[in-house]
């Protein structure tokens, strides 16, 4: 299959980074569909550990393509640095593209997010204060600025006298904020449009290109299903959409030209910031598997809030998101745990849910239902067969994999990028 999309199916930090750093080995080109940098995928090539916010894994592989597709919305100060930091470790940058049509994130934006946070008190959503929300808040209010406006110098000028004048109102008038010189944002602006101006494509125009060229094609999601602005636990949720769907709205790649969907998913559940969590663990037990698993936010370095696999949240993504695969993640941290458990449904009432309740009142009042399963030795996961896996191992992956509904594609059993068994690969064969 010459598509691929990649996609978070829990509240994002699943372990995507290193699926999407796999399959890239595999493609020509790697795109990233939506977000900000307020997502982050940790990649560990040899010792070195490399922590990325925008720009796509890909970038690791001379001779690919590396893509920022047009639902992504770039902090351009942030994107140099992150350029710069690969830069100065050897990275080739010459792969990296940037569409058009991204909208950038201005710096009225990110003192926006942190006002609008604060003005939340106890409602507050636990967001990074990267200016993404506002960012695309324009965007559909139809106040945004994209990429082509920031590397034209007069088109820049244009849209800042259309924008700033009501942004400004905003800050000073809602939230008693200081508002932004003009001329201060045109220096800085410009400047970054120079530096980001080679890479700036039409990415559209790049991708269906290539797709009729026969080239292979990966698609890389950041945050999770959970997130999603219109399928996740709203309004605890990203501004994007981290589903597949968003991966054809995200690139100018028509849907029926994105052929398998990978679903990624820790062997556990984590989830940053606020909102609804049915399987968090109290007490000691979670700490352990904070520990264990190093869950710390690469954007934030926040701790996670930790719990046990969730089948009826990653059940709802497969609907969601048409997974043909799941790849499953961190199963070496569960290594020592006498039991495990997964969640079969949710008790809500009298009544046990099979899919997840669109409030977050009802939300908040379900109870999990566990199903026990006999753990396995600790030590005994980072083995290069399937066959070799622990016995009950294998058979927590095969539950998994009978609740959701899904086959389990790929298991990851460590950090290093060799510590992967690949059961199913999704560029080769026919769609199924």
């Amino acid at each position: 299959m010459a598509t691929v999309a990649v996609v978070g199916t829990q509240w994002g930090d699943e372990g995507k980074g290193k699926i999407t750093d796999l399959l890239a080995s595999r493609a020509d080109i790697i795109v990233r569909y939506q977000g900000g940098n307020n997502a982050g995928h940790t990649v560990k090539i040899g010792d070195e550990l490399f922590k990325l916010h925008l720009i796509p894994s890909g970038i690791f592989y001379s001779g690919k393509l590396s893509v920022i597709g047009n639902g992504v919305v770039v902090d351009p100060g942030v994107l140099i640095q992150e350029m710069e930091a690969l830069a100065s470790k050897g990275v080739d940058l010459s792969g990296l593209r940037v569409s058009d049509r991204a909208h950038v994130i201005m710096p009225y934006h990110v003192l926006l997010d942190k006002l609008e946070e604060e003005a939340r008190g106890t409602k507050r959503i636990g967001t990074v204060a990267k200016g993404i929300g506002p960012a695309y808040t324009d965007k559909i209010a139809r106040r945004g600025i994209r990429i082509a406006d920031l590397v034209d110098e007069e088109a820049f000028r244009e849209r800042l006298d259309a924008v700033l004048p009501h942004k400004n109102k905003e800050i000073e008038r809602l939230y008693g904020g200081t508002p932004f010189s003009k001329a201060d944002i045109v220096e800085e602006y410009l400047g970054y449009g120079r530096r980001i101006k080679p890479y700036v494509v039409d990415c559209s125009s790049l991708l269906n290109d290539a797709i009729d060229r026969g080239k292979h094609i990966l698609f890389e999601g950041a945050q999770g299903t959970l997130l999603d602005v219109d399928h996740g636990t709203y309004p605890y949720v990203t501004s994007s959409w981290p589903t597949a769907g968003g991966a054809a709205a995200g690139t100018g790649v028509g849907p029926t030209r994105i052929g398998r969907v990978v679903g990624v998913a820790k062997a556990y559940t984590t989830r940053v910031g606020q909102g609804p969590f049915p399987t968090e663990i109290d007490g000691p037990l979670q700490d352990e598997l904070r520990e264990k698993g190093m869950e710390y936010g690469t954007t934030s370095g926040r701790a996670r809030r930790c719990g046990w696999f969730d089948a009826v949240g990653v059940r709802y993504a497969a609907r969601v998101n048409g997974l043909w695969g799941l790849a499953v993640m961190h199963l070496d941290t569960l290594s020592g745990f006498p039991t495990v458990r997964i969640c079969t449904g949710y008790k809500l009432g009298d009544k046990v849910l099979t899919s997840p309740p669109s409030t977050i009142k009802a939300l908040e009042a379900c109870v999990p239902v566990y199903e026990e399963l006999e753990g396995w030795p600790e030590g005994t996961c980072k083995v290069e067969r399937y066959e070799d896996l622990p016995g009950a191992a294998r058979r927590y992956l095969a539950r998994i994999s009978e609740l959701i509904g899904v086959p389990i594609a790929i298991v990851s059993v460590g950090r290093e990028r060799s510590e992967t068994i690949v059961i199913k690969e999704p560029f080769e064969g026919s769609p199924s």
